[in-house]
């Protein structure tokens, strides 16, 4: 073990506030740094900060009070990271955070890297989008480059007709094309890396998406034992070739030709909460493992779990939850809001 007592979390939300539940069991405090007032994480986190991204004054003296920093989401400004990094390490490596807040860069890296994706396109303007369209056909579905989730920044285009109405709602940004993938179903890989290479995945779990946003993850996925090898592998060798610490989420389409990569988020992730109730380690201990120096833990699955988020008026059906056996986890957000995640649950399966 190092000497790591105190880890500075950039982002406040859910994410933030379940890293710091898993930190505080190991003994560990946490430090976090959010723009807005009372978020989720400050209710269980050791300290908070409440400042913008661009006051200096601010990340420095928040930098100064931890030991290493690590986030739970991706859109943190670079100049922001440039600061920190200057005074006390980060993990995922900015390497690994570069290259998933670029879909174009992502797609790249993992190409370059002889894995498959959808078939993509950079779209700067309309010729570009009038070519992209040409070459990968329709549908496809344009996509902002960067700082897009949950569907958001992102418009179909069922034809060529429609092309002029996705640019404009991508109003001025980098945008990138990509096609349709024809695929069974969609699965997620949780893995994660420590400091000294070692590698450890969590089994695949099957999403499923409504409008955008996840809705259930359910493990075991429906895969054969070469499908669920090949996962892993493909995991273990992105984590690799980032030169990775910490906890990684790898989303896949299952499809008669293969697996094909959909995205990487470099920060524990939402298809990963399942680990709560079907793992003696969680992803978000595991998390705080790797970015602490500490071992990674045993991540084997001991049930099969179904794990379903409670998305705005979800929360309405609380009441007969609460009186089951599933696992409740509520995220103390202050307002019920239409496609907002609010909490989860986890049913076990004995």
């Amino acid at each position: 073990m190092n000497n790591v007592k105190t880890i500075g979390i950039l982002g406040g939300g859910q994410l933030g506030r379940m890293l710091s539940v898993a930190a505080s069991r190991l003994g560990l405090k946490t430090h976090i740094f959010e723009p807005s007032a009372n978020p989720p994480a400050a209710h269980v986190a050791d300290a908070v900060t409440t400042a913008s991204y661009a006051d200096e004054a601010a990340l420095q003296a928040f930098a100064q009070s931890v030991d290493v920093i690590t986030y739970e989401f991706e859109n943190i400004p670079t100049s922001a990271l440039d600061l920190l990094e200057a005074i006390k390490p980060i993990h995922p490596p900015r390497g690994a955070l570069a290259t998933s807040q670029d879909r174009l860069v992502e797609k790249k890296f993992l190409q370059d890297l002889g894995l498959q994706t959808a078939p993509f396109a950079d779209v700067q303007n309309a010729a570009d989008l009038s070519k992209a369209i040409a070459t990968i056909g329709t549908p496809a579905i344009l996509k902002t480059r960067t700082m897009g989730y949950d569907g958001k920044g992102q418009s179909r285009i069922m034809s060529p007709d429609d092309a002029a109405s996705a640019l404009a709602d991508m109003a001025g940004a980098s945008a990138i094309l990509e096609g349709f993938v024809t695929f069974s179903h969609e699965v997620s890989v949780i893995g994660a890396r420590d400091a000294e290479g070692a590698v450890a995945c969590y089994d695949p779990g099957e999403n499923v998406h409504v409008d955008g946003i996840l809705r259930t993850t359910t493990v075991p996925a429906k895969l054969t034992p070469s499908q669920r090898t090949d996962a892993v592998l493909i995991a273990a060798r992105i984590l690799n070739a980032l030169d990775y610490v910490g906890v990684m989420g790898l989303e896949l389409f299952v499809t008669p030709q293969g697996l094909i990569v959909n995205e990487i988020a470099p920060r524990v992730h939402n298809s990963g909460h399942w680990t709560q109730n079907g793992c003696t380690i969680d992803q978000f201990e595991q998390h705080i493992r790797a970015v602490a120096g500490w071992p990674l833990g045993d991540g084997a699955r001991h049930s099969d779990v179904v794990m379903e988020n409670l998305i705005g008026d979800d929360m309405d059906k609380l009441p007969a939850l609460a009186k089951t056996s599933a696992a409740l986890h509520i995220y103390g957000k202050d307002d019920v809001k239409a496609g907002r995640k609010m909490g989860h649950v986890n049913h076990v399966k004995s």
